[in-house]
C-alpha cells in the first residue's frame, strides 16, 4: 500500500505517469484524490504526478492536535518529495495547500523547481481571518452543521456566481462540496484551519530563493485575488496570474481546463 512513514505521521500518497515531477497539495478539508478527476488526466501523459492526503483528512494518520502548523504540513510534503520524487520538483497547491507551497519554497528551496500557489495569502487578515477564526471557535465549542446546511454554506466560498446561478453546474459540483464538508469532524477541521490562521510569510517572502507563482481567481470570496497579488509582489521571483470568472475551487468541476492550462504554462516556462 502507498504509505510513507515520516516523523510520527503515516502519509498516504499515490503516483501516476512518468516524466518531470509535480507534487499536488490539496486544500484544507480535501484529500489528495480531489486532483485525480480534473487535473491528472491532463498532466499524466507528460509528468509524474504525486498526490497525498495532508494531516487531518483522508488516509493519512497523524497524532491528534489542536493546530497542525503549516510548517508541519510542509515537512510532510518534503518527506514525500525526498522519498518518491526526484527533486527539484514543481509543487502546486490550493488554499491551505498554497500555504504549504509557500513554506516549501521558503524552508526547502532545494526541493522546489517552482511553486504554484492558488487562492493564497501571505497572512490571514481582515475578513479572511475573522471568518476562519469564527469557524474554528464554532467547531471547538461543539458546533456542527447538518450536511445540507454545510453544503449550502461552504458552496458560496468554493464556487463563483456563475455556478451558484446555474442549476446544472451546481448539481455537478454539489458532490464535491459535500465530500469536503458534509461529514467533517470539527476537531480535524479546526486543527487544519488554525494552522492557516497562524501562518504568516510576510517577512520571509522577500528572501524566497525559487520562482513562486501566485494564481488568483477573480470571484474568489474565500481568498480574494488581491491577497495572492501581495504574495507575488513580496517574492523576488514572484509572478501573479489572475483567472477571470473563477472561484476558489473552480479547478474542480467548473473550469478545470482554464486552471490546468495556467499551471501547465507555468511549469513549461520553469523547465530546465
Amino acid at each position: 500500500m502507498p504509505h510513507l512513514q515520516a516523523e510520527g505521521v503515516t502519509i498516504w500518497y499515490e503516483q501516476f505517469g512518468a516524466g518531470p515531477d509535480i507534487l499536488w497539495i490539496p486544500g484544507g478539508d480535501q484529500p489528495g484524490s480531489d486532483w485525480h478527476e480534473y487535473q491528472l488526466p491532463h498532466f499524466t501523459g507528460k509528468y509524474r504526478n504525486t498526490t497525498y492526503d495532508p494531516r487531518g483528512i483522508g488516509q493519512t494518520a497523524a497524532p491528534p492536535s489542536s493546530n497542525w502548523t503549516i510548517g508541519a504540513h510542509a515537512a510532510d510534503a518534503a518527506a514525500v518529495i525526498r522519498a518518491v520524487c526526484e527533486p527539484p520538483v514543481n509543487v502546486v497547491g490550493l488554499s491551505m495547500g498554497s500555504l504549504i507551497v509557500q513554506e516549501l519554497c521558503l524552508s526547502y528551496p532545494d526541493l522546489v523547481r517552482c511553486g504554484i500557489a492558488m487562492g493564497t495569502a501571505a497572512k490571514a487578515e481582515g475578513y479572511l481571518v475573522e471568518w476562519m477564526t469564527a469557524e474554528v471557535e464554532f467547531r471547538r465549542s461543539g458546533g456542527s452543521l447538518p450536511e445540507d446546511f454545510a453544503v449550502a454554506h461552504y458552496g458560496v466560498f468554493m464556487y463563483p456566481s456563475e455556478v451558484l446561478g446555474d442549476p446544472e453546474l451546481w448539481s455537478r459540483v454539489r458532490p464535491i462540496v459535500a465530500g469536503a464538508y458534509g461529514k467533517r469532524t470539527g476537531a480535524e477541521l479546526a486543527a487544519q484551519w488554525q494552522g492557516c490562521i497562524d501562518f504568516d510569510s510576510v517577512s520571509r517572502l522577500p528572501g524566497c530563493q525559487v520562482p513562486l507563482h501566485a494564481v488568483g481567481f477573480s470571484q474568489d470570496v474565500q481568498c480574494p485575488p488581491a491577497l495572492g497579488r501581495r504574495v507575488a509582489e513580496l517574492a523576488p521571483q514572484g509572478s501573479f496570474h489572475l483567472l477571470e470568472g473563477l472561484g476558489h475551487c473552480s479547478a474542480f468541476g467548473h473550469r478545470p481546463e482554464v486552471v490546468n492550462a495556467c499551471i501547465e504554462e507555468i511549469i513549461e516556462q520553469a523547465a530546465p
